[in-house]
């Protein structure tokens, strides 16, 4: 289903959506739910349907409210009934550059400009104050668009008294309150309009007639622009870019050209353009997403491509390199168990069309842009959304370091025959601390992403984690894993609730690339032992099934609970005397000063 790939094919979007909308529904994938509240400044309704296209598209199954047409500040500072029963998962306020109510006149002075932006800001920080008081949940704002027109020319954009002046200060303030807030979050419609065609953007019929804020053709691209901020908040970001090698990342074919007869580098065009998409990827990096090769070719030779001296790219840029004669979606497969990662978090980049269909009907959830010429992949890729960041944690800017690490334990494994002699020689170490300031985001974005260790499916906001951390009846414990091959920074997360004296678990996860290291254990003892501290006599445990966590099915029993009741959808309940319980052996070593 390749509705989405870039460019759209909008016209698809909106004639067949009734069909599009059916199709994406019966998609055998682990659906999340969400209630998304839209207030707009103009009409809504192609947007949401487009939005709840593009968000089945991410595994998002969406309901909606809509504010009356322009009603967007009343509906969002007063509400009704209406949207208080809705209970909104996430906000999105839909206003475009006729939405600000005032401009400056010529004859205003600086003072008098600098008011009326204030004024202006003010009114919309007082409805995302509101909304975030009344609703606690993520918002998205679109910042400003601009008009087709220059009343003054060239000069209007850095003359005080220009509405593209105006329009870029508001958008810049908007943009210093989402730096200074948590879950609030900038739809960048200005860079919307401008890769779609500011003069076809502006085309003022669609205002007129429909009061659409743009041309109906370009509503899709605002709503998968939407959805991929949502998709992003919720966990369902790609993680994984797996690169072909020969006319991907460099021009030709490295064991018939030779390394000195590919094409890469600033010197000439087409090499230019390898060199561009190298430079692309490696900042990838920056922001979280792990690089790995897929690529039909001799070992080899694939090395000696990656380190040739134009190249920006470099063996140690990659948690795994497959260059071999594998059937290519073998490889993901094999990479997908060696690092731990679904294949839904993949991205699969090969300018061979054969080789990218065979992937696309093998392994349907791994993503498979169809990129075009070398010039374009930047453009083709960048435009998906694959890898859209809405948090960027500490954490993120050592992925490759993690994941590698990963892959060297995944084989120093297979040198043991006795998995516990293994696991002591990992030299591991787990720091226990509370919740803090500076791992809210890293375990907001656990909730979000991890599947498999993830008993009660608990999706949390950096606001929610904030008001367990501050709720004096809760226990919250998160733990990082350290090993002598790096430091697996916070793996996993334990928040219990208070309620006279039991400790109810609302949320127990663990990211997946250290399943089996006993860090469980480790913390069931930690938790164990905090509760005593608190005269907790009973802790319940919860379990909600999913497709994807049946691991943890039984993870209570084994940690010694017993069974107290279960419905036929597979939910249990759990609960264990804390004066029975047994503290557990483990070949960790334990730093609990944080607490």
């Amino acid at each position: 289903m390749g509705y989405f790939s870039y460019p759209l094919d909008t016209k698809v979007l909106l004639r067949k959506k009734l069909a599009i909308k059916k199709e994406l529904l019966q998609q055998d994938i682990n659906w999340i739910s969400k209630r998304v509240a839209v207030l707009g400044g103009s009409t809504t309704n192609e947007i949401v349907d487009q939005l709840e296209l593009a968000l089945l598209h991410h595994g998002i199954h969406a309901e909606f409210y809509q504010s009356e047409y322009g009603k967007f500040w009343e509906d969002g500072m007063f509400g009704d009934s209406t949207i208080d029963s809705f209970s909104p998962d996430i906000i999105y306020i839909h206003t475009n550059w006729r939405n600000i109510q005032v401009f400056p006149s010529m004859g205003d002075k600086p003072d008098d400009v600098d008011r009326l932006i204030n004024d202006e800001y003010n009114r919309y920080m007082q409805l995302w104050q509101r909304l975030k008081e009344k609703y606690k949940c993520p918002i998205i704002q679109n910042n400003f668009d601009r008009p087709a027109y220059r009343l003054m020319g060239n000069r209007d954009i850095w003359d005080y008294r220009g509405k593209g002046n105006f329009i870029s200060r508001m958008n810049q303030k908007f943009y210093e309150y989402a730096q200074e807030q948590t879950a609030f979050f900038i739809n960048d419609i200005d860079y919307i309009a401008q890769s779609y065609g500011l003069t076809e953007w502006s085309d003022s019929l669609y205002w007129n007639m429909y009061k659409y804020m743009c041309p109906v053709n370009a509503i899709p691209y605002i709503s998968l622009s939407v959805a991929n901020i949502i998709k992003s908040i919720f966990g369902k970001n790609k993680k994984l870019l797996a690169l072909d090698l020969d006319n991907t990342i460099w021009g030709g074919v490295v064991g018939d050209d030779g390394v000195d007869g590919i094409k890469i580098g600033k010197e000439i065009p087409q090499g230019q353009s390898y060199y561009a998409f190298q430079e692309y990827c490696k900042q990838l990096q920056q922001i979280g997403v792990v690089l790995a090769v897929d690529s039909k070719n001799d070992e080899d030779n694939a090395m000696a491509g990656l380190k040739h001296p134009d190249g920006v790219l470099r063996p140690e840029d990659f948690v795994v390199i497959k260059a071999n004669w594998l059937q290519k979606d073998q490889n993901l497969r094999d990479m997908s168990d060696e690092l731990s990662l679904g294949l839904d978090s993949f991205v699969f980049v090969d300018d061979n069309p054969a080789e990218r269909e065979i992937v696309k009907k093998q392994l349907p959830y791994v993503a498979v842009p169809d990129i075009s010429s070398a010039e374009n992949y930047i453009k083709e890729i960048d435009r998906e959304g694959y890898f859209e960041v809405t948090e960027l944690s500490t954490e993120d800017l050592h992925k490759t370091d993690q994941y590698k690490a990963r892959s060297s334990a995944r084989n120093a494994q297979a040198a043991f025959a006795d998995y516990s002699e293994y696991l002591k020689s990992l030299e591991m170490k787990a720091i226990i601390t509370g919740f803090d300031a500076i791992s809210i985001g890293r375990i907001s974005q656990l909730t979000n992403k991890s599947n498999q260790f993830n008993l009660t499916t608990k999706r949390c906001t950096e606001e929610d984690i904030r008001n367990m951390q501050e709720d004096k009846s809760y226990i919250c414990l998160c733990g990082r894993l350290i090993d002598k091959f790096g430091d697996n920074g916070i793996v996993t997360v334990v928040a219990g609730e208070i309620i006279d004296d039991a400790l109810h678990i609302r949320l127990w996860l663990m990211s997946c690339r250290v399943l089996k290291r006993e860090l469980e254990d480790v913390m069931m003892n930690v938790l164990v032992e905090r509760a005593a501290e608190y005269g907790i006599k009973t802790i319940i445990g919860y379990y909600y099934p999913t497709p994807k966590n049946g691991i943890v099915k039984e993870f209570f029993r084994d940690m010694g609970f017993i069974l107290s009741s279960g419905d036929e959808d597979g939910n249990t309940r759990w609960k264990m005397e804390v004066a029975e319980y047994k503290l557990r052996d483990t070949q960790i070593g334990l730093d609990v000063t944080g607490l």
